[in-house]
């Protein structure tokens, strides 16, 4: 029976697999999904109090298509014997489908190290969490001043002090200017303080120092610059990205049995701009690598890489939120009405469960127009 195996349980592996079944239909195929977790993670979720509401079990998506998952991390794969090594037993595909994800990049020789803190995984998100569980008034550092910095920091604000470090001399660099205006005053509203074309060099033990020589108060200290893709993808390429990312064509084929989906895949959005490493886009890619893997050993018509339009939404805490549209970030959306945004696509992120019917039919809506506000509703704009 031919096999399909598809490294990685984030949203990229989870619609892979789905949107392999949805192409496999009743025809004779294997599908696999090789993960060490039991839950799909909700990445973008972690920033919010309580980590452990964010995560959905693999089983309620995977056993209602029929997809396997076996519980391994992946070491090696060997693209010429067409086999994967999980936990050290040899697993051999017909089609693989990399969707490993990504991981923040950690400083290195920074003194203390070990005493940051992060929200990328979900272990990291608890650790923040516990260790400032049921404080009043904590002082917290953040480093990164980009998405995952901003989000971090204006939840935190709510019951502590925090200030935001970023080595550039403006906040939000990587959103350009578009929202800038709307995140510094949320900022300001907030009562979070920044220093800008700063980084910290060393973290102790209720402190971090700064580049330029200040040493404050941290409670805890929160690092979130970086991601780069996993290092599978070196065994796949040796022609990656800057971000380590797999280059794929329009299909997500990486090479003839090979497909790529999520952060470790470099497809073209448009003629102009590559993919995020974001669930807006892991998820679509997802979709189409696992059809197309399928597909492609059924001799099924592969599908296009054809994503909808680019949108931001960045949670501001206390402040709201902010909803942009386009690769300007045009901001449409802010405070309370951006909020009710930012709700709406955090449940949207949910995949269904339990319901193959729901799944499949979920897996086959790639192109998704957000978001769902009162006044798109109004113009009559495509809901999600």
């Amino acid at each position: 029976m031919a096999h399909v195996v598809i490294i990685g349980g984030g949203f990229a592996g989870v619609w892979s697999a789905a949107g392999a079944a949805l192409a496999c239909g009743d025809a004779d195929l294997r599908i696999t999904l090789i993960a060490p977790n039991t839950h799909l993670v909700l990445r973008p979720r972690l920033y919010e109090p309580e980590p452990d509401l964010a995560k959905v079990q693999l089983s309620r998506i995977l056993e209602p298509i029929g997809v396997e998952h076996l519980r391994a991390s992946v070491s090696t794969i060997d693209t010429g014997r067409r086999v994967v090594v999980a936990d050290g037993r040899e697993i051999g595909y017909d089609r693989l489908v990399l969707a490993a994800g990504s991981r923040l990049l950690r400083p290195q020789g920074l003194p203390g190290a070990d005493r940051l803190f992060d929200i990328d995984t979900l272990d990291g998100a608890r650790r923040l969490t516990d260790h400032l569980r049921d404080r009043e008034g904590y002082s917290a550092v953040v480093v990164g001043a980009g998405f995952v910095g901003l989000e971090a920091a204006t939840e935190l604000a709510a019951r502590g002090r925090v200030l935001l470090v970023d080595r550039s001399e403006v906040v939000g660099n990587p959103l350009g200017p578009g929202p800038r205006g709307e995140i510094e005053a949320a900022l300001d509203r907030l009562g979070v303080e920044r220093r800008l074309a700063t980084t910290v060099t060393e973290v102790g033990d209720g402190y971090a120092v700064l580049s330029d020589g200040t040493k404050v108060e941290a409670d805890a200290v929160v690092w979130s610059v970086g991601l780069r893709a996993s290092e599978l993808t070196r065994h796949i390429s040796g022609e990656l990205d800057h971000l380590g990312r797999v280059p794929v064509d329009q299909r997500l084929r990486a090479l003839p049995e090979v497909f790529a989906a999520g952060d470790t895949a470099a497809a073209a959005f448009d003629a102009e701009h590559t993919v995020m490493q974001a669930c807006q886009h892991a998820t679509p890619l997802g979709k189409v690598a696992g059809y197309n893997a399928a597909a492609d050993l059924l001799g099924v018509p592969l599908r296009d890489f054809t994503p909808g339009p680019y949108v931001t939404c960045l949670d501001l805490g206390g402040a709201g939120a902010i909803f942009t549209r386009g690769w300007d970030r045009r901001v449409m959306a802010s405070g309370a009405e951006g909020k009710e945004v930012k709700k709406r696509i955090n449940q949207q992120i949910h995949p269904p469960v339990d319901d193959a019917s729901k799944i499949l039919a979920a897996a086959d809506r790639v192109r998704i127009e957000l978001p769902f506000f009162p006044r798109d509703e109004e113009r009559g704009a495509p809901a999600a």
